[in-house]
């Protein structure tokens, strides 16, 4: 083996016990739904208020009033937003809503928007000038809806997504801040709400914290995972209209429906999912080979459903039922 070159310089390394532990009350940034200075996924298919969601949070960070009316915002301060499918002025209208139902002023909160219609992270200079703006605003949390928006490249491959995975992963421990980066599903239902994410599984990979949103009859679901941390119970929410459209976790939303814990209300809205995608009646066999899932499990789960009204049997197989809920 030739001898190192006498210009090597090494690695700095530390010993474990020399690193100071996080204290307990800097973990989190959002309790139990996003940790501090961690980087994640919002994923959802079209329309399920994926953006609804990015502002809640952002709104709570900026704030420092709970998300949904429930978890506590620890260590408020800057937000940098950028929605790039829409204007300036649209999302000025989203925020302004949201903040209404919540008795809250813009002008009194550290919320910002990139003012620019085009920003593209795989380009070295709009990585560059985004840098200058984190270093100028040290923000808490930065949000880029939607990641199909913010990199011209291929989803499915590996190396060109994890190039600009790398890239948020140094602003993240370069500016100390949290990233959410909003991104879709895919139209087919996955064994775990994280390998749904439409692309290359890296995008599960290099999250701390993931939030899936799911339809589950006329509910929206949120599925919730960490890395490091146990995750809540799935959420139901729904979209309240006054004073203006904002998230809610919904009120009772399963009393009438037997409890479920988080492996069951999965498989029931990978069901929905599947059998919307559906063209036909889809076979008991059928829902089972393409879920990976025990048959015993999976007649159990449609029959939940059907009990509920959610979906219905014909000679043919399963479908969504029109009478649902």
């Amino acid at each position: 083996m030739p001898p190192a070159s006498e210009s090597t310089t090494p690695l700095p390394v530390r010993h474990l016990s020399d690193v100071d532990p996080q204290p307990a009350d800097q973990k989190w940034l959002v309790e139990s739904l996003w940790f501090n200075a961690g980087v994640g996924i919002l994923g959802g298919g079209p329309k399920l208020g994926k953006t609804f969601l990015a502002a809640e949070l952002s709104v709570a960070v900026a704030s420092g009033c709970p998300a949904l009316g429930h978890f506590a915002s620890h260590n408020p301060g800057p937000v940098l937003f950028f929605g790039a499918e829409d204007s300036p002025p649209a999302l000025r209208n989203r925020f302004e809503g949201l903040l209404a139902a919540k008795d809250l002023r813009a002008a009194d909160l550290p919320l910002y928007l990139i003012d620019v219609p085009v920003m593209r992270l795989d380009r070295g200079p709009d990585l560059e000038r985004l840098r200058a703006a984190l270093a100028q605003l040290r923000p808490r949390l930065l949000v880029l809806d939607p990641f199909v928006r913010v990199a011209a490249i291929d989803e499915n491959s590996a190396a060109e997504v994890s190039a600009v995975l790398a890239s948020l992963r140094a602003l993240q421990r370069d500016y100390h801040l949290a990233v959410l980066v909003v991104h879709h599903t895919r139209k087919s239902p996955a064994a775990h709400p994280a390998q749904a994410l439409r692309g290359s599984s890296d995008f599960a990979a290099w999250s701390d914290s993931n939030l899936c949103l799911s339809r589950y009859g006329k509910q929206l679901t949120l599925f919730v995972e960490h890395r490091s941390a146990p995750a809540p119970d799935p959420l139901t929410l729904s979209l309240a209209t006054e004073p203006a459209p904002h998230l809610v976790i919904a009120d009772g939303a399963h009393d009438s429906e037997p409890h479920q814990d988080h492996a069951d209300l999965l498989l029931h809205t990978q069901l929905l999912d599947q059998l919307r995608c559906a063209a036909q009646p889809v076979p008991t066999v059928r829902l089972r080979d393409q879920l990976g899932r025990r048959k015993a499990d999976v007649i159990h789960a449609l029959d939940q459903l059907r009990l509920h009204g959610h979906v219905r049997r014909t000679s043919s197989g399963w479908i969504v039922s029109d009478t649902g809920p």
